[in-house]
């Protein structure tokens, strides 16, 4: 088994995949390899909320389990954990997960990506000393997809243009936006490669209880 294989059935067993990797430039300090991983589904959820993180009490479960996880994974493996959460300063997962070849800007200006579609999501990334072989990047999905998502936001909050925060938050505290906090972002959920990476929609709900609170 390679150390790709070794670490990709390391993070499966936390339920996490690697949604994609870049070699960092000499002189950016951050190994031969750059990692970025999230949620693997379907199966991510159930197993998290079965932590003890989310059975403490303690604030903010999900982002302390992922250090836990991905920091072991680290250690294991020799190298260095890096998270989305925790700053400032904050590290620059948008740009990493462009670098990877697997994620793109949508045409809502959101990531999209090769197999979470819209609902891609980051728990953290590993910085590896080695520099470990990475497959060709895939085709971008929105390159043949009639892009749905435009369409989506009941109030045009999120689109082509952009976000508009503020109409997307008011939207939320009416009883039509009880579908977006049950469920997910109706725009994240309308892209094809969403509607086939099966995460739960109690999974979106606790995402949209943080963003909206």
């Amino acid at each position: 088994m390679t150390g790709m294989e070794s670490l990709a059935k390391a993070a499966s067993d936390e339920q996490l995949a690697i949604f994609g990797g870049f070699h960092p430039d000499p002189g950016e300090g951050r190994g031969g390899t750059l990692l970025l991983l999230g949620p693997a589904e379907p199966g991510f959820w159930p197993h998290v909320q079965a932590a003890t993180e989310f059975n403490d009490g303690a604030p903010d479960p999900l982002d302390r389990w992922s250090a836990r996880v991905i920091g072991a994974l680290a250690a294991r493996f020799g190298g260095e954990a890096h998270f989305p959460f925790g700053g400032p300063p904050y590290r620059p997962f948008y740009s990493w997960a462009l670098r990877t070849g697997r994620a793109w800007a949508s045409p809502v200006t959101l990531l999209v990506h090769d197999t979470a579609g819209l609902l891609v999501s980051y728990r953290g990334a590993l910085a590896l000393p080695e520099r470990l072989p990475l497959p060709a990047p895939p085709q971008r999905p929105c390159d043949t997809c009639a892009a749905p998502c435009l369409a989506a936001c009941p109030v045009g909050a999120l689109g082509a243009d952009g976000y508009d925060l503020d109409a997307c938050h008011g939207f939320l505290d009416t009883p039509a936006g009880h579908a977006c906090m049950s469920g997910g972002c109706r725009v994240r959920c309308a892209c094809p490669v969403s509607q086939s990476y099966a995460r739960l929609p109690e999974q979106s709900a606790y995402h949209m209880r943080l963003f909206h609170r």
